[in-house]
Parts: C-alpha cells; structure tokens; sequence
C-alpha cells in the first residue's frame, strides 16, 4: 500500500509527458493528410497516427479535449512533419488560413487567344495563356469536328467572368474556359446546321465570325444566315474580320494590300469558311449560328446612325446603293464610322 501512491505518482507522470511531450522535435519530411468534413478528434488523431504524422491518436484525440479545441479542428487537405508533437499538429489544424485573395478575370465575347492572353497577364495570372490554349488533354478539336492538326484551342475558350486566386497559373484559366464551353455548347441544338452538312467546328467558326460582325443582337440571325447563303452558293464570305484576325489588328484601317493578302484567313478571295474560329463566341453567337433566319440576304453593311445595326440586302445593286450612303455618311463623320 505505500508503494501505491509512487505509482500513481509516476503513472501521472507518465502521462503528463506523453500528453504535452518536453522536448519534442518539430518533426521531419512532409506527408500529405486528408481530414475528411465533420471528423471526430478521435478520428482526426486515429488519421494522424496512420500517416505517422503523431505517434498516438489517443494523446492527440485526449489534447485537443484538454486545450478545448475539439470543436475547431478543421477539414481539409494539410501537408504536416512526420513524428510531429501533438501541440504543433493541433496547432496545424486550427490555425486559421489568411484569406485567400482572388482576382475577377473577365473575358469578353468574341475575343480571340491573343487577345484573351493580354488581359489574363494583366490580371497577374503566371505562365503563357498562348502556350496553354494551344492544346489541352480536357478538349479534343476534333471531337467537334475540326481536321487533324488543328493548332489551338481557338473558339473552345468559353468567354465570361471567371474568379480564380490571384497568381494563378493560366492553365487554370483555360480548364475552367473549355469546361464552361462544354457545359454550354451541350444545349446547343445542331439539328438544322447538320441539315445543312455542317460540322459542330464550322458552327463554333460561323459564331465566331458573327460576334465580330454584329453590333446589335437582333442582327447575329441574320449575320449568320448570309454566312449560309454564301456558303450554299460557293460565294466567297467576304467578312473583313477574317483578315483582320490573321493581322491580329482589329483597330486601324484596312489596306488594299491587306485586302489582297493571299492568307487562308482572306474571305474576300478565298471560299469557304477560314481554317479555325477568329474568336471565342458567346452563347447568343452560338445559337445564331445553329439557327439562322430564313431569309434570302446575301449583303450586309454598317448603317450609319443605326449604332451598330446593319442593313441587308438580296441584291449586289441594293448592296451597292447602302454602302455608298455609308461611305458619305463616314466622309461626313470626318472618316470616323459614322454607327451613332
């Protein structure tokens, strides 16, 4: 019986400092833990003790009880010591993180990889958008129907306002662009543009061509219908913002030896649609180009003070008639374009 209190003595003492463990290292290496939602402190000690990370769940499990911290252990992925102390492991997993600081990057409709590139290094975003969108293992090109060898991803990154952490990598950007494409193009009826033999690629090139071209919504139907009228006849397309893609200038004034360029992008000489989309085209876009109206126009031109409305014609002698009333209202508009 007197040698009862020396053991109890001493088994507290044991435990003690099993519990708060003096001169414990911080640990060594990294391991990866994964705490799943709503764990227990004995479970979340048990998954530690596992990885090795402590070397009891019980002490861990008893300290977490002991400093009143059960309730604030958190869920997650964690990358911890190995034989780290039970105090610095549930430090680790109730500390709380600084919050996160985010950047908006917004991408407008229409706008094509290098455009798209310059806002995402704006936006602080690391690494080369140009290299990222050229291909990706989340979308294949030709699976819309696009020839082997197609060189991007052109048309497929979906243009919105996507929230990322700022400092992410551009390839970030770029997933959440093709998944979002995905998701939309998915509810996308081709029906009628099978109809007509074309391709899910030819519709993303034929969207990508009308939200360059118009300016009002009302207008993408029927942008899209002289697309298919000309495309039925074999008439070249001759949509300038073809040529100025390939010249990645959508801003100065065309010349004639721009117009006369022999590049696959020149629609004003060459048949057909261009080899791949000039632009990343929203979902208006793209359900103008899978429905375009039924009508007979074949020419259209800017109309002036109609900001940004065009008028169409049948006929290349009507056609002729509203470009010539566009060019005297621009020499009126001291060589501006005379839309508002």
């Amino acid at each position: 019986m007197a040698v009862l209190p020396i053991l109890l003595a001493v088994g507290l003492l044991w435990f003690c400092y099993s519990l708060f463990q003096p001169f414990h290292g911080k640990g060594h290496g990294a391991v990866s833990v994964t705490i799943p939602a709503g764990s227990s402190a004995s479970k979340v000690g048990s998954i530690l003790a596992r990885d090795h990370v402590v070397s009891s769940g019980f002490f861990f499990a008893a300290r977490a009880w002991l400093a009143g911290k059960r309730s604030e252990l958190r869920a997650g992925r964690f990358t911890l010591a190995r034989d780290m102390s039970y105090g610095d492991a549930l430090d680790a997993l109730t500390r709380r993180q600084p919050p996160v600081s985010t950047v908006k990057v917004t991408i407008p409709e229409g706008k094509s990889r290098r455009e798209i590139a310059v806002l995402a290094r704006a936006d602080g975003l690391a690494g080369s958008y140009l290299k990222a969108s050229s291909r990706s293992n989340a979308l294949d090109p030709r699976r819309y129907g696009a020839p082997a060898g197609t060189s991007s991803l052109e048309g497929f990154l979906f243009p919105a306002t996507y929230n990322l952490v700022a400092g992410s990598p551009v390839a970030r950007l770029v997933g959440e662009q093709l998944a979002a494409f995905k998701r939309t193009f998915a509810k996308v009826n081709l029906s009628s543009a099978r109809r007509h033999r074309l391709t899910p690629y030819d519709v993303l090139t034929i969207a990508s061509m009308v939200e360059r071209e118009a300016g009002v919504a009302r207008d993408r139907p029927l942008i899209a219908a002289v697309i298919y009228n000309r495309l039925r006849l074999r008439t070249p397309l001759g949509i300038d913002a073809t040529i100025r893609y390939a010249l990645n200038d959508w801003t100065r004034p065309l010349t004639q030896s721009d117009l006369s360029s022999p590049s696959r992008y020149n629609t004003r000489l060459r048949r057909g649609l261009p080899p791949t989309p000039i632009g990343n085209p929203g979902l208006a876009s793209l359900e103008a180009a899978a429905h375009p109206s039924h009508v007979p126009y074949l020419y259209y031109v800017v109309k002036p003070g109609g900001h940004g409305e065009h008028v169409f014609a049948t006929t290349y002698a009507q056609f002729k008639r509203d470009a010539a009333r566009y060019q005297r209202a621009r020499a009126r508009n001291g060589g501006r374009s005379p839309t508002h």
